[in-house]
């Protein structure tokens, strides 16, 4: 059965349930046929710049709220350095790996995904750890997570999920019913879920926790060729969580506890340290293995890791606003030797987070001494609000006989074989439940039985019990002990749980 139809049949059967649904349409009143998976250029190529309803739903979305940011609005920011621990000019471009010992400035933001600007740290959510090297060739943002995978695989689903997960637009109060009703339809999220839900989600320290690409992206050498990577940052002071009871206590002691144990380790002249590790495959390897490499919801399992580097913060900002909230981090910050892959989540954050911070901050953003590359900047984007240039030519276009200013042909994009056909459509190779299995299997018997507290807490407010049953289900086919340990701790129905996941294996 041809996987669109098997992912159709799914929804239909998941949506039995509803009302009689109207016909989503564009801000235009266009009809939308396919809200769930962008247009791409063949099964792995890039998302198409003509998917109208991708790049309207990303514009509308960054454009909610002023000044706060739709995501990642509770922010600590730190400054420190990377030091390079061997040549990887064979692999890369990038001048920050150029020789051993090499330093790079850096400036790192840590935050909440969901939660508003002084929402307290205690709370549930994936941390962003987002980094940005002020390299020779100008910045390269690397803007991951604390957790080395998302809840979705496509960005045309990501204002859906984040206005699941944010407050009610009536109550304004933040409900398990809304979001885990949006999941009960994205069997995509099962791996997540499961990290976010492990102690992981309610960090101890942020000098505590990893940092994660989360995306692959790809390596250019000088002789242009490609080396898909992943980028883990692994924390030197270990991995550490609150524990429910502990989560409790520190809510009514300090729900600042993330942001005053950086300043106040920094300050002591503690400072913490992680190690740079890669993970790289060639683009043949891509089709070896059982899930596809390029989706933002797995691992690369099994695959080794070479430490590239150390970085150390070691310095509080002076002023919180004029650093750590105008930053402007953004995907879209590549360097020579760095380019995207071909993940569809990636390809929208491109856009979407780069076009969130001009709606922020304005055109002329990266005239802020904080987001400032430390090379000269030489192009002729000009004018907007709060632009303090100094043009003094009248040659503002290019190419001119009159200025000398031109590309460099060694710092063209690679070339990327495309083959297939313009579509749109879920990828290949989905596989939504074994990583998750993986993940929980290999927890200790503390960490599973607090995972299982800390998502039957939430799932067990769910009301709808079609919702409810359907997220045992993924849960159950991730691993039979954590669905069956979690069914009874929300007081669900394990045959029912049993007869969906029969219906789904008989549908992969």
């Amino acid at each position: 059965m041809d996987l669109t139809r098997k992912s159709c049949l799914v929804l239909s059967m998941s949506l039995a349930f509803s009302v009689q649904a109207e016909t989503l349409t564009r801000d235009n009143g266009a009809p939308v046929g396919d809200n769930q998976n962008s247009i791409t250029a063949g099964s792995n190529g890039s998302v198409l710049l003509q998917d109208v309803q991708l790049i309207q739903k990303l514009q509308r979305f960054a454009r909610e709220r002023i000044p706060e940011r739709v995501v990642h609005a509770r922010g600590t920011g730190v400054h420190g350095e990377f030091v390079a621990s061997d040549d990887l000019s064979g692999l890369t471009q990038a001048a920050l790996f150029s020789e051993k010992g090499k330093v790079t400035p850096v400036f790192v933001r840590f935050s909440t995904v969901i939660h508003s600007k002084g929402s307290p740290e205690t709370l549930r959510d994936p941390r962003g750890f987002a980094t940005r090297f002020y390299s020779e060739q100008g910045n390269w943002d690397l803007v991951g997570n604390n957790l080395p995978v998302f809840f979705i695989r496509d960005a045309i689903k990501f204002p859906d999920m984040v206005h699941s997960l944010k407050p009610s637009p009536i109550t304004n109060i933040q409900d398990p019913n809304r979001y885990f009703d949006f999941f009960s339809h994205e069997g995509t999220a099962t791996n997540m879920l499961t990290w976010v839900y492990t102690n992981l989600g309610t960090p101890s320290s942020y000098r505590k926790m990893d940092g994660w690409g989360v995306h692959a992206y790809k390596f250019i050498n000088d002789d242009n060729q490609v080396k898909y990577v992943k980028f883990h940052w692994k924390s030197q002071q270990g991995v550490e969580g609150l524990r429910p009871a502990e989560v409790t206590q520190m809510q009514g002691k300090n729900f600042n506890h993330l942001t005053d144990d950086l300043y106040s380790e920094i300050d002591k002249g503690n400072f913490p340290k992680w190690d740079l590790k890669v993970k790289v495959l060639s683009p043949e390897d891509l089709s070896k293995f059982d899930y596809n490499p390029l989706d933002a919801t797995k691992m690369w399992l099994d695959v080794p890791e070479t430490t590239v580097g150390t970085m150390t913060l070691n310095r509080v900002p002076g002023n919180f606003f004029q650093e750590t909230e105008q930053a402007a981090f953004a995907p879209s910050n590549l360097i020579p030797g760095i380019e995207p892959s071909e993940d569809k989540l990636l390809q929208g954050r491109i856009f979407s987070y780069a076009d969130t911070q001009l709606y922020r901050l304005g055109a002329n953003l990266s005239q802020l001494p904080i987001n400032q590359a430390r090379v000269k900047v030489a192009n002729h984007n000009q004018d907007g609000a709060s632009n303090y240039g100094h043009t003094t030519s009248d040659i503002n276009y290019q190419p001119s006989s009159h200025l000398a200013l031109a590309e460099d042909n060694r710092y063209r994009s690679v070339n990327t074989p495309v083959t297939g056909t313009v579509q749109q459509k879920v990828i290949g190779k989905q596989d939504n439940f074994t990583q998750a299995g993986i993940f929980y299997r290999g927890l200790s018997k503390q960490d599973k039985s607090d995972l299982i507290t800390n998502l039957s807490g939430d799932l067990g407010q769910v009301r709808d019990s079609n919702v409810k049953h359907q997220m045992l289900s993924y849960f159950y086919l991730a691993d039979q002990d954590f669905g069956k340990r979690l069914t009874k701790a929300v007081n669900g129905d394990l045959n029912e749980v049993k007869q969906r996941v029969k219906r789904q294996k008989n549908l992969m």
